[in-house]
């Protein structure tokens, strides 16, 4: 497998800084925001979203989690046994300007599916989008695009873009992987 990393620990850091700082721009008084990371990938960065704004403004925006595993239009392809993680959203929605936090973007699907889940637990004032990285639009499923975005990286089907972080396990990292033809 071929695997180039676009972006290090560093450069993570400073594009989730360059997020942080237009959502307060948008947002000054923060007051009726509230970050909600898809899980796994995006409850990791909508952490650090929080915690950035945190130092900023010393507000502390509440933080949600949300799973969407049965949200999904794939999740009886996914195996007989799809693992549902748990959806943590320990504040209405209602009313409330939400970010909605995923590490990629590609087809819109995951995005659907997440608001879908949003939807079924109150009627939000605005949902908007942040995501790490974007794959281009030329893939794009569904008529979806982020409010806030890292930086947009084209591939093809056949590469895939992985956000390793520290959470999760990984040395913070970005890479497209792309498998060698057999």
């Amino acid at each position: 497998m071929h695997t180039e990393t676009i972006l290090d620990e560093k450069e993570i850091q400073e594009k989730i800084q360059a997020i942080t700082k237009e959502i307060m721009a948008n947002h000054p008084d923060l007051d009726h925001v509230v970050l909600v990371g898809i899980r796994t990938g995006g409850a990791f960065l909508a952490s650090r979203f929080q915690q950035a704004i945190a130092a900023a403004t010393g507000k502390k925006v509440p933080l949600g989690v949300l799973d969407i595993t049965l949200y999904r239009d794939d999740w009886t392809r996914i195996g007989p046994s799809p693992r549902v993680g748990k959806t943590e959203l320990p504040f209405s929605v209602d009313d409330k300007t939400i970010i909605l936090v995923d590490d990629v973007l590609f087809t819109g699907r995951t995005v659907r599916a997440a608001m879908d889940a949003l939807m079924d637990y109150g009627r939000p004032r605005k949902i908007e989008l942040a995501v790490l990285v974007d794959r281009g639009e030329k893939y794009r499923e569904l008529p979806i695009s982020p409010n806030y975005v890292g930086g947009v990286w084209p591939t093809t089907p056949e590469q895939t873009i992985n956000v390793y972080l520290k959470e999760g396990g990984f040395q913070d990292r970005v890479s497209i992987e792309q498998k060698q033809a057999a």
